[in-house]
């Protein structure tokens, strides 16, 4: 992208109207179910009995979680020659997060009720003056502040090291990295810098499943522009990264861009708008799009003695970028993508009349765990040799599963609920006409392809 004025990103869809229906509740519990029988996500340290708002992510977990992560680098980075990339530290010294002001305003306001022992963040309560927990009126304590970051010690003895903390955000890796790049990467406002990686908050009311959580990933993006350009920058960013979701499978009925109202912005916006999204329980964030101003260069320029500017040689003068930051949790973005894929419905059953209910995780093939399928009709010898040809030839190309165990039509039905987009049956006429049945997860729609045109067949398909 060349230095001139944005190019116009889609427009979102006007902001959903309050009356407009809700989350489906029942929906969260189905899906939290599935995780756990199909291996997306478990409860972490399980066998001990678990360990509050921590989840491990199992074999489809992982790889779906890998996946949008690399989507999101894909078109923040891969696909744009003004965004550069970096994997800054988790831990860092005070300092940091003095200058950020994060020691002094990264905190939540807590009430205790007096009456069930209950702990609340006051700024989430639908009525300060009742206990949602056991109904008590005008039972909280006074708001306390407590800070959400994670301390510890660097150092060999305990309690004697140097103070360290765990990022809550990843940042002010990037603002405190803003001079080393722009020297090594050659680049010049407008410009970004991405990351993806874990941070840390010690919330107090985590919950709704993997959605808040004191470990968790973010995929975050500052971009550095001249400070007349940062209002169009902002609008360009605010209807590029919803237009990302929509890209990627979820419905616009589900997605809304909301502006903050004033009382919302942090100290250091002039302007943030959510991209949300309808879970169950209600509209949501999935990310925040915020025009940081020079803030955060400033903040760090005063606290390191650096001088975090640009020099604009054709303009003969120096200034303080300002920043746009989108800002989006990967873990809560998978839950999203979770969320707008599931779907039950009765169809025929496959090769027979009366119907059946088929439950499909309906993934954009970029986010899928698996793309494909490889499913001999049965364990015999001379078909697991072809099957296993198969696998080898689209392994090095997509992840792909390999099951040989039970009726082709539960496998069939075990694929559409892992959402696996193809499924490549190898059966005996496989060993005469060196053909496949290729089965799409959506339509069910079967295609018998050489073995030979396999991939030229796929690839159309799968990278979209």
């Amino acid at each position: 992208m060349s230095d001139a004025a944005p190019t116009t990103a889609q427009e979102p869809d006007e902001p959903v109207d309050p009356t407009d229906p809700q989350g489906d509740p029942a929906l969260f519990d189905t899906v939290v179910n599935l995780c756990k029988r199909r291996g997306y996500v478990f409860p972490s340290a399980e066998i001990y009995g678990g360990f509050r708002s921590t989840y491990d992510y199992g074999p489809l977990g992982a790889l779906m979680l890998r996946n949008v992560k690399n989507a999101w680098w894909r078109s923040m980075v891969q696909l744009r020659a003004d965004i550069v990339g970096l994997d800054a530290a988790i831990l860092s010294p005070p300092q940091v997060w003095e200058a950020s002001g994060h020691l002094q305003n990264f905190t939540d306001p807590l009430v205790d009720c007096r009456n069930c022992q209950e702990r609340f963040r006051l700024d989430k309560l639908d009525d300060p003056n009742v206990c949602p927990n056991c109904g008590a009126k005008e039972s909280f304590t006074e708001a306390r502040q407590f800070n959400l970051m994670f301390k510890t010690y660097a150092g060999p003895v305990e309690g004697s090291g140097t103070e360290v903390y765990l990022r809550p955000e990843t940042a002010q890796g990037m603002f405190v990295n803003f001079k080393n790049v722009l020297e090594t990467s050659r680049k010049k406002p407008p410009f970004g810098i991405a990351q993806v990686g874990k941070s840390f908050r010690n919330e107090i009311t985590p919950g709704n499943f993997v959605f808040r959580t004191r470990e968790f990933e973010q995929m975050e993006m500052e971009y550095f522009v001249p400070p007349d350009e940062a209002g169009k920058w902002y609008e360009y960013w605010c209807a590029e990264r919803y237009r990302w979701y929509v890209d990627l499978g979820i419905p616009t009925h589900l997605l809304r861009l909301r502006a903050h109202d004033a009382d919302e912005l942090s100290h250091y916006s002039s302007g943030t708008s959510d991209v949300e999204f309808l879970f169950p329980w209600g509209w949501d964030e999935l990310e925040g799009i915020a025009n940081r101003t020079d803030y955060d260069l400033r903040q760090h320029a005063a606290h390191s003695g650096e001088r975090l500017e640009y020099f604009d040689q054709a303009a003969g003068e120096r200034y303080v970028p300002h920043v746009i930051e989108p800002a989006a949790g990967a873990t809560r973005t998978a839950m999203a993508f979770l969320m707008a894929a599931y779907e039950e419905e009765e169809v025929a059953r496959e090769g027979q009349g009366q119907g059946e209910a088929r439950t499909v995780l309906r993934f954009h093939p970029r986010i899928a765990p698996y793309k494909v399928a490889v499913l001999p009709l049965s364990k015999k010898p001379e078909l697991s040799g072809p099957a296993g040809e198969v696998l080898a030839q689209l392994q090095p190309h997509y992840m792909c599963d390999y099951d040989e165990t039970q009726a082709i039509g539960r496998r069939y039905r075990r694929q559409d609920e892992l959402g696996t987009p193809f499924c490549v049956t190898i059966d005996f006429d496989t060993l005469n006409d060196n053909a496949v049945t290729v089965r799409d997860r959506d339509t069910m729609a079967q295609d018998r392809v050489p073995i030979a045109g396999l991939l030229e067949h796929l690839r159309p398909r799968l990278e979209i």
